[in-house]
């Protein structure tokens, strides 16, 4: 049997060492709440909907700023 994954891009998100982990614990269930936002205004689409990256980014990046982690953006297999 075969199966075919199609290649998707992801977030990957960072926190440093030098956030607390209270705060990175917060800034989590914030970007969270953007990929459970994201299904309930986009008719249940997942994360590997091929606009997601560009729906979410400036939200992601508006966290960035307060949160203080890095972030990529990867092509997935």
């Amino acid at each position: 049997m075969k199966a075919r994954i199609p290649k998707h891009r992801e977030f990957i998100i960072d926190f440093p060492q030098d956030v607390p982990a209270e705060k990175a614990n917060e800034g989590w269930d914030k970007l969270m709440a953007i990929v459970e936002d994201y299904k309930k205004s986009h008719n249940g689409q997942s994360v590997y909907s091929p606009t997601f990256i560009e729906d979410c980014e400036p939200a992601v990046k508006k966290l960035q700023e307060e949160y203080g982690f890095n972030y990529k953006v990867e092509e997935s297999k």
